[in-house]
């Protein structure tokens, strides 16, 4: 009997972003759940930024569908997607964003299918976004299940008059049997070639001004100033790339703060550091404080969206408000001067990854809905550790 396909769709520009992470690891952890699946992503023809997401795709064995986007008025776009549909009998479609929501209403229209969404954070703030995410919230009322991952978007989502019922909190996870420390900080920092001897701060997110890297760049230069010996790395691509760089050329920083661009294996990046620093002032759940937490870097947070679910503070990281170069400031430098807290914070957050945001455990989640969704009894999974016939929502 043929596996009920699920088709996962995004736009992207170049490498895209966190729910990437999400999208492409579901299809290897969905199948064992029974169900097929396919990526498709809507993106500018001959981008070469997404050569990023392909390899991505083909290291974790998600299919992957290209549909070629030229812009808003490009209408090629609803025909291709209605192709796939039609040509894979899909049975889902899940969403990611506003434009793949937008075109599921239209696409249902002329291919039984239902309708999921997931809401990953109306966080980046351009001209275009208020438009964008306008549309986002006006579709949500007419999707069969609506998936926040951190509890304010949940309520923010239950004001757009979706019913309690359709709306499900399934927080981000993490697969905690491919992200894990496999180097210590002094031989991931000899790979990469930073100073064995300087406090590494690391950073990883898209160089945008949400994610409040000019507070970071500050907070640092105050510190080296009082005689820390530190270093800033920041990963990660973004429009915001040129500020940030005479940020640090003003400061005369070039030696301490580096902008690393898109990096391949972040996995070192990670075990490198002496410290994680998430500065952002608008989130969902970060990919990139699980990812921190999963390598066993020692963590300063702001109070951001979920991430106090994430972190419980001075338990499992630090958490700092929002917007002050002086809490970030505050935070950084109690990390640094603790190697206690630094030890007993990375054990813990790593104990309480495992044990609540398992990425198997997500998948689970997000298959019971489907079942829901078909009236079909759930698949067991035997390679989950006492996995039953019986898949659960909460």
């Amino acid at each position: 009997m043929t596996s009920p396909l699920v088709l996962h769709v995004r736009g992207v520009t170049g490498s895209g972003g966190g729910p990437e992470k999400t999208i492409l690891s579901s299809p290897a952890f969905l199948e064992k759940l029974g169900y097929d699946s396919l990526c498709a992503y809507m993106r500018p023809p001959n981008d070469s930024g997404f050569d990023v997401l392909r390899t991505r795709a083909e290291h974790l064995g998600a299919p992957l569908v290209e549909i070629d986007d030229r812009g808003a008025l490009d209408w090629r776009v609803i025909r291709d997607l209605l192709r796939v549909c039609r040509e894979k009998k899909v049975a889902i479609w899940h969403a990611h964003d506003y434009k793949s929501n937008l075109f599921g209403l239209i696409i249902q229209r002329f291919w039984p299918m239902k309708l999921v969404t997931t809401v990953h954070g109306w966080v980046q703030h351009t001209s275009r976004t208020p438009l964008y995410y306008f549309i986002d919230k006006q579709c949500l009322y007419y999707y069969h299940t609506v998936v926040c991952v951190s509890e304010d978007l949940r309520d923010e989502v239950l004001t757009k008059k979706v019913a309690n019922e359709n709306c499900h909190l399934i927080h981000n996870g993490i697969d905690t049997k491919r992200y894990y420390r496999q180097k210590s900080v002094e031989e991931a920092k000899k790979e990469l070639g930073a100073d064995p001897n300087r406090f590494l701060i690391g950073a990883v997110g898209r160089l945008s001004p949400e994610k409040g890297f000019d507070l970071l760049i500050q907070a640092a230069n105050r510190l080296i100033k009082k005689g820390h010996d530190i270093s800033v790395w920041i990963a990660g691509e973004g429009d915001a790339k040129e500020a940030l760089q005479q940020q640090i050329k003003d400061a005369g920083l070039e030696d301490r703060i580096r902008l690393l661009g898109h990096i391949n294996d972040p996995a070192t990046f990670y075990q490198a550091m002496d410290l994680y620093v998430l500065s952002s002032l608008r989130e969902g759940l970060p990919n990139v404080v699980l990812e921190a937490m999963a390598f066993e870097a020692p963590i300063v947070a702001t109070k951001v969206a979920g991430v106090p679910f994430l972190i419980e503070h001075e338990k499992t990281g630090l958490l700092v408000d929002l917007d002050s170069v002086d809490e970030l400031e505050s935070g950084i430098e109690r990390m640094y001067s603790s190697p206690e807290l630094q030890k007993s914070c990375t054990a813990n957050a790593r104990t309480y990854l495992e044990e609540n945001y398992s990425f198997e455990r997500r998948m689970q989640k997000v298959a019971a809905l489907y079942d829901q969704l078909l009236e079909r009894s759930p698949v067991a999974d035997s390679s989950l550790s006492g996995a039953t016939s019986e898949r659960v929502l909460s």
